[in-house]
């Protein structure tokens, strides 16, 4: 390795990033290390921009389409979309703003220095992977074998109607890196749905997110949980006796799906890796709703048949 010569101390944090590592990876100590140095390291930093942070006066964005806000702003925008989602769970714009606005300053530093304790979440850290229509073709996907992770990732995909592009960017989350955490955590997301086979209904995102506020501690996910108060009387009982006591129990138990590298696990079957991660897959929603369906439709069936010979009883007797 080639040494270089430092001239002073305020050299030392881009010097430590410089250094080569072996096959690619650090140490978590390493790992924690580089991170502070990149943090003293940053002009964001500066005691003068912090002082001089205001509503009127802005520091420069970190990346592209980042929004910095000021504490206040911030509170408002987690106590606003908030309220907004649990009256329209489908604002998927608000969804996205109450998870970043709520994941700083600690759960999102939590979730990234989980990534930099894993081999493979150090890998996708370096690699920045994104997942989209174009890194994932669909029509590729599609051509994997039926018991695959992503031809069911696809299936899923197809039987929703939803596409990897719907994801909004993130824009609330002041560090670089952290940032993209968040963005992985959501285009993720569907390849949880489909590893679960939990559906997008409303019932079925909040056993999803039950899981993922277990699992990644977000409180966005946790949250979300609020709109139970949105099922039918069935449906509560259901979630309260079936999916949440899943949700968490596998949440806990299992590896954290943040550090799965999802684009290297497509060929895998799904079944050998819902084991590898420690997930037992919950009961079927879809089968549970359309036998529900079916029963109320015989009762009905049933009640109308009954009606139809008591009123033919009547009519021979008369």
């Amino acid at each position: 390795m080639k040494l270089t010569v430092l001239k002073s101390n305020s050299q030392l944090p881009t010097f430590f990033l410089s250094i080569p590592t072996v096959s690619g990876a650090l140490c978590a100590s390493c790992a924690q290390l580089r991170l502070r140095l990149r943090r003293l390291d940053s002009p964001t930093n500066s005691p003068r921009q912090q002082r001089s942070f205001s509503i009127l006066n802005r520091p420069p964005p970190n990346y592209p389409g980042h929004v910095p806000l000021t504490s206040v702003e911030r509170v408002g925008l987690a106590v606003g979309s908030a309220l907004t989602s649990l009256i329209n769970p489908y604002r998927h714009d608000m969804v996205a703003a109450c998870g970043e606005a709520t994941a700083q300053p600690f759960f999102i530093s939590w979730l990234r220095n989980r990534m930099l304790t894993d081999p493979t979440g150090r890998r996708i850290l370096r690699d920045r992977p994104r997942i989209t229509s174009q890194t994932l073709p669909l029509e590729m996907l599609r051509q994997l074998p039926e018991d695959s992770v992503g031809r069911t990732y696809a299936a899923w995909l197809d039987r929703e109607g939803v596409t990897p592009d719907t994801r909004d960017a993130v824009r609330y989350i002041d560090d670089e890196e952290e940032a993209y955490v968040m963005q992985r955590y959501r285009e993720c997301h569907d390849f949880y749905h489909a590893v679960t086979g939990l559906p997008v209904w409303v019932e079925g995102e909040i056993g999803l997110k039950a899981f993922e506020f277990a699992n990644t501690g977000l409180p966005m996910t946790g949250l979300s949980l609020a709109a139970i108060i949105r099922l039918k009387p069935a449906e509560r009982q259901r979630m309260f006796q079936i999916f949440l006591p899943w949700a968490f129990a596998n949440g806990w138990k299992s590896k954290d799906l943040i550090n799965v590298y999802w684009e290297e696990e497509l060929k895998t079957p799904v079944v050998e890796l819902r084991q590898r991660l420690g997930i037992e897959q919950p009961p079927d929603l879809r089968a549970i709703r359309r036998k529900l369906r079916d029963e109320r439709r015989a009762a009905k069936a049933a009640r109308e048949a009954a009606k139809s010979n008591a009123q033919a009883t009547f009519s021979s007797t008369v």
